[in-house]
């Protein structure tokens, strides 16, 4: 019997849902490099079963109910979740789930997944900027830290997220700090060649 198949939003359906749940506009600036960094790391691992197209669309999605979440004061990880998974795509739900806290984090030797490539760039991004994971981590304990079990709660979510960057870069040619550099240099190779810009 042949496995279900995937059901991934286009880029264009992506920016359609984005636009309906009116995303402000610097979470959707979050949203487009989160999804860049996450392409970069996925174009450059050699891991079989990483799914691109998966990732591509979990990225732009991680945080689509996070606007609304200002108000109503919802975990817009489980929320965005619960959204997507009743548009049908449940696979981008699962990893739109974790994006904030992993549900399991692996051994040292495990292959990475679609979900940690998810989860640890958008601990990279702040706002719209790629930073250092200790400036992203460190911004997330002050902001959200309001209390001694919360700031416990992130202190062990940041190692966790060390060692999932150890990991992740193990298996890479470049190091962390340079991200950035990279990402740029590719735009302005598309930028040179006249090239949409296209995630």
């Amino acid at each position: 019997m042949l496995p279900e198949p995937i059901h991934i939003p286009s880029e264009e359906r992506c920016r359609r849902i984005m636009a309906d749940l009116g995303m402000l506009e610097n979470i959707v600036a979050h949203c487009l490099q989160v999804c860049r960094v996450s392409l970069l790391l996925t174009d450059h691992l050699s891991v079989p079963g990483l799914n691109r197209e998966l990732i591509r669309a979990a990225a732009l999605l991680h945080d689509i109910t996070k606007t609304r979440s200002f108000h109503t004061k919802e975990d817009h990880s489980e929320t965005g979740a619960r959204l997507l998974a009743d548009l049908g795509y449940q696979e981008v739900a699962r990893i739109v789930g974790q994006h904030v806290r992993l549900d399991r984090y692996p051994l040292p030797s495990a292959a990475p997944t679609d979900a940690e490539i998810v989860n640890y760039s958008d601990k990279r991004v702040l706002h719209d900027k790629i930073v250092p994971l200790s400036e992203r981590m460190g911004y997330i304990l002050e902001k959200y830290g309001s209390s001694p079990e919360r700031k416990r709660n992130i202190l062990l979510l940041w190692e966790k997220t060390e060692k999932l960057e150890k990991r992740l870069f193990a298996g890479l040619p470049f190091a962390p700090g340079d991200v950035s550099g990279l990402l740029a240099v590719e735009r302005s190779a598309r930028d040179c060649q006249g090239l949409p810009h296209r995630l």
